[in-house]
């Protein structure tokens, strides 16, 4: 059996890495992070090879190459920390096409699948909003309620801009939701969404571990490089396993979506919560490996740990993800392990 990725995804794996490392070299996520703004032109760039409509059907304009290709994708966008609306977009198409009436799917999914339109999702949590990722720029946004999520033109929703700790990503409080209700599974949209955060928060985690893991190798200290000595060595050896544990988890859900979708909402909660750990602790501990440094501003690393944290807990924090496995699996909810 083959576990690795097919031609197709290995092509978008190598034009994702190529094209993101060459617009969003760190100087360039610096200057849009300290203007909290997108580049419209890199966006069009971004929407002329098609990458909004990755995971969309082609009946709608997409390329219907599945929560596998869009996995990919995501993951190259968080190991590049790329300022894009992309997880926004892909997140509302997402839901719209699980959950969504076929007039709301195709009102909706050929400008998101164009990148004509941007879209946001978020939601409410005990009547408080949550951040909505990338609202002050969508144009669709959909609203996750007790009672299942709503889709609604930006332009009739009233929100507020907020500036989170991750200035790398536009980010929004909703006052007042209204819209059309989404009558499908809202929930098969919801654990769609968080596999392709998990696979960001996969790319964050690689990131941060080759930053530190370069940076143990060049850092010389009392003659040595300071990977040599057993605390630094076992940290980056935990960084590792943390990431890929992520990885394993993600790319797994992603397929049981696209082949096994009976299986997608323990495998996306599984891969929710560690990926949820993963894209905070291994910048964390990047951090400690390249000591006072790393708690600089003028420091890259910075952008992929604020990122992380703020991305790992769109839909919840790993806590709730790990009491949902625990419940999917039957098991009571003190099986969670603590956040």
């Amino acid at each position: 059996m083959n576990f690795d990725l097919n031609d197709e995804q290995q092509e978008i794996k190598r034009t994702a890495r190529e094209f993101l490392g060459s617009r969003f070299k760190p100087e360039k996520v610096r200057e849009l992070a300290e203007r909290r703004s997108y580049d419209d032109g890199l966006w069009n760039q971004v929407a002329e090879l098609g990458w909004p409509g990755i995971a969309i059907t082609e009946e709608h304009e997409g390329h219907g190459l599945g929560m596998v290709g869009l996995a990919v994708l995501m993951e190259e966008v968080g190991y590049a920390c790329a300022p894009i609306p992309l997880l926004g977009s892909a997140g509302a198409a997402l839901v719209i096409s699980c959950a969504g009436s076929d007039e709301q799917r195709a009102e909706w999914l050929p400008k998101l699948a164009s990148g004509e339109a941007t879209g946001s999702f978020g939601g409410f949590a005990d009547g408080t909003s949550t951040l909505f990722c990338d609202l002050p720029t969508a144009d669709v946004v959909v609203t996750f309620d007790g009672e299942g999520a709503l889709v609604a033109p930006a332009s009739e929703v009233e929100f507020e801009p907020f500036e989170a700790i991750d200035a790398t990503r536009s980010y929004g409080l909703v006052a007042d939701a209204a819209g059309e209700r989404l009558a499908g599974d809202v929930e098969v949209g919801r654990d769609r969404l968080a596999v392709a955060i998990g696979a960001e928060l996969t790319g964050i985690a690689q990131r941060t571990q080759e930053m530190a893991v370069e940076y143990a190798r060049e850092r010389q200290q009392f003659g040595r490089p300071i990977g040599a000595y057993q605390a630094v060595g076992h940290r980056c050896a935990a960084m590792l396993l943390a990431t890929e544990e992520s990885r394993s988890l993600t790319y797994y859900a992603a397929w049981a979506a696209d082949a096994e979708p009976e299986s997608l909402p323990l495998a996306a909660a599984m891969a929710a919560a560690r990926a949820g750990d993963a894209g905070w602790e291994v910048p964390a501990s990047a951090l400690q490996v390249f000591g006072g440094i790393g708690f600089t501003w003028e420091h890259d690393l910075q952008f992929w740990l604020k990122r992380g944290r703020v991305a790992g807990r769109m839909l919840g924090s790993p806590r709730d993800h790990r009491e949902r496995v625990a419940e999917l699996s039957g098991l009571g909810l003190e099986a969670a392990v603590p956040a």
